[in-house]
């Protein structure tokens, strides 16, 4: 990754969507489970950004299963409301690490915020690689561990002590 001095590649994106009426329970407002399928709307969007969604990743050999999922449910969401999710890349070196922040679209008042970690594993082995394979990197717009002049694969403000 770039330091700090030197802004980097903008790693993320925004999508928006309304909830639709099978994503509702009884109580008239989304599931709590649904919003997981929020996140990976999001996430296919934000890595297509990049030309390393699902079917590219396979492509370069490697699969990358989520590993650990963490949701904070802050507000409720309501049948038609649009939401605006936000989905960021934040670590790139040994895991790819994406925060997400849903909004309310028309107040942007926080309905739940959320982070994914994904490891790449070799489609030949199923071995898990213990540093993410420069393809990612490379689509990213970023540099790799031991780069010269670089900080590791953590965004700004997102590292120990920050």
């Amino acid at each position: 990754m770039t330091d700090s001095t030197r802004p980097g590649p903008d790693l993320s994106h925004e999508i928006e969507l309304s909830p639709a009426f099978h994503d509702l329970d009884p109580m008239n407002i989304v599931w709590h489970g649904n919003y997981v399928k929020y996140l990976e709307i999001a996430r296919n969007a934000l890595m297509a950004k990049f030309n390393y969604d699902y079917p590219q990743m396979h492509e370069s050999g490697y699969a990358w299963p989520i590993v650990d999922l963490r949701v904070k449910y802050v507000g409720s969401v309501q049948y038609g409301q649009r939401l605006r999710i936000r989905a960021r890349i934040v670590e790139w070196e040994n895991r790819l690490k994406i925060e997400y922040l849903i909004l309310c679209a028309e107040t942007g008042k926080r309905l739940n915020k959320a982070s994914t970690i994904q490891v790449a594993l070799d489609v030949s082995t199923l071995e898990m690689c213990w540093v993410c394979p420069p393809v990612l990197w490379e689509r990213l717009g970023v540099t790799g561990p031991g780069a010269p002049g670089t900080a590791p694969g953590i965004a700004p403000g997102k590292g120990p002590g920050a």
